[in-house]
């Protein structure tokens, strides 16, 4: 029995217990909701078939340039992100997301929270970004390899608004940076990869401001590099921090370079990706640290200081553009405020593609819809969050390093040990439930990797016994995503050659 393409949409595309589909074009099939090569791959024209609403909204999208793709894996002559300006796009579209004030607002918190000097806070800066930015780089391969997809910032654009202006509203800045992140998001791969193209270079002209002008003033002030147990637990916490913001591109690195070829260099993908993000997250966390230290001359008593307790991150940034600047100081921390858009926009883009990946219903949504829910959802999130933004900040980045370095160090342990490398894929049953593994021992090194974490996170509600033999009671030194991805890593280990044994995949 053959289906037309109403009942095949109909059904979501649900195969038939019986019978047989015949395709509109040769050498597809239907399976999953979307009509597919042998090796997994939909073409772009299959989003259009139908009559239902599904088809409608698609082919709305496609008449006015929105990207009709999800996590659908891309055929190999669609994959037209090729040469080096691939490479390019890859490099600043990485640049420009980093290049925020939400990274220089990172280094603000090495003396405001966890009480470190300036040359010690650096360096964990450096190093800490190198271990997050390393495993962001490689998942960022696998777009390449196999064609398939793996709230913060706005709060702090709002608070540069506000220096600007006090009568503008902290969630009148929110909707705003989150409106022209839709706008940019909602169109899809290409408009977000010409945006963030060109978008890095004047927020780098406004940091090289910042930092002219900060060198020029005299006010900084260099705090010393302390010892013990203290300095232990902070450069331990304050790098959790550091390495959370750095990670926090893992799982959908290779949402960004799907279009370009398999034939495309790993090596050269790899260190594209790391040159773009490891240049503006040492430039501006580094930054932040430098002017931060302004707040501690005086005894404390300045125009720094009064400016963070006034209007945080916003607050510091006018105390050296709109100090010294005046009405041109005012235009660039609104260009910085807009800035943020670049960094929401690969957060914005890929929730929508993370959303899919959780049901088949889910699937047959389109990424362009999820994508406007995502954006309502974070304005609501964002708007309660701006009044305690720096509480805000490091809570949010401990727990996206926590639970990243779990999930880093079981999707490494299949890769590595299991896998052994990308020829053990099979790409083309990435959405074939009876040939994928069950997932039991993830899950599993998932739960153990918790217990590590919780073991190892120091927070003001929860110390954990391990934390806190890591630095001063009563807080010690934050090593929950180190604890994290070593517990995960081990359960994998044991749990995943039992899994195999038993399913045989």
């Amino acid at each position: 029995m053959a289906y037309n393409a109403y009942d095949v949409e109909k059904n979501q595309g649900y195969a038939a217990n019986s019978g047989e589909y015949s395709p509109p074009h040769g050498g597809l099939e239907k399976r999953h909701g979307s009509y597919q090569e042998p090796d997994g791959a939909v073409p772009g024209e299959s989003f259009e078939y139908g009559t239902g609403m599904r088809a409608k909204l698609m082919r709305f999208a496609g008449k006015i340039g929105i990207e009709q793709r999800g996590i659908e894996r891309v055929p190999e002559d669609e994959r037209t992100d090729t040469g080096f300006r691939s490479l390019l796009n890859v490099g600043t579209m990485w640049c420009s997301a980093n290049m925020v004030v939400s990274s220089f607002a990172l280094g603000l918190l090495a003396n405001s929270l966890f009480f470190l000097g300036v040359a010690d806070a650096m360096l964990v800066i450096l190093f800490f970004n190198i271990i997050g930015l390393s495993v962001v780089s490689l998942f960022s391969t696998f777009g390449p390899a196999f064609g398939l997809r793996s709230s913060v910032n706005s709060i702090v654009g709002a608070q540069l608004l506000n220096a600007v202006n006090s009568d503008v509203p902290g969630y009148a800045g929110i909707i705003v940076i989150a409106v022209c992140t839709w706008l940019v998001t909602l169109f899809g791969y290409k408009i977000v990869h010409i945006y963030e193209f060109w978008s890095w270079i004047p927020s780098f002209i406004i940091f090289l401001i910042v930092l002219g002008v900060f060198a020029h003033s005299g006010d900084y002030v260099d705090i010393p590099w302390a010892t013990g147990t203290a300095e232990m637990g902070s450069v331990l916490s304050f790098g959790s921090v550091i390495f959370g913001f750095a990670i926090g591109w893992c799982s959908y690195a290779a949402d960004y370079t799907c279009y370009q070829p398999s034939s495309a260099s790993k090596v050269k993908v790899f260190g594209w990706t790391f040159l773009g993000l490891i240049f503006p997250l040492l430039l501006t966390q580094m930054l932040g640290v430098a002017v931060f230290s302004a707040t501690a001359g005086n005894g404390g008593s300045n125009r720094y200081a009064d400016g963070w307790a006034s209007s945080g991150t916003g607050g510091i940034l006018g105390a050296v553009l709109i100090y010294h600047l005046g009405g041109f100081g005012k235009f660039c921390l609104v260009m910085l405020a807009l800035s943020i858009i670049a960094n929401n926009c690969p957060n914005i883009y890929s929730v929508g593609l993370t959303v899919q990946v959780l049901g088949r219903w889910i699937q047959y949504v389109p990424r362009f819809v999820w994508t406007t829910i995502a954006t309502a959802a974070y304005i609501a999130i964002a708007i309660p969050g701006y009044t305690h933004f720096e509480a805000v900040l490091q809570n949010f980045m401990n727990f996206i390093g926590y639970w990243l370095a779990i999930y880093s160090s079981i999707g490494l342990t299949e890769h590595f040990v299991f896998k052994r490398g990308f020829s053990g894929y099979r790409p083309e049953d990435y959405d074939n439930p009876s040939k994928l593994p069950p997932g039991i021992a993830a899950i599993f090194a998932f739960c153990c990797g918790v217990i590590g974490m919780v073991a190892g996170m120091s927070q003001v509600w929860w110390v954990g016994w391990i934390a806190l033999h890591a630095g001063e009671a009563p807080f010690g030194g934050d090593v929950g995503w180190e604890l994290g991805a070593a517990f995960s890593m081990v359960a994998y280990l044991i749990a995943r050659p039992i899994e195999l044994r038993l399913f045989g995949r």
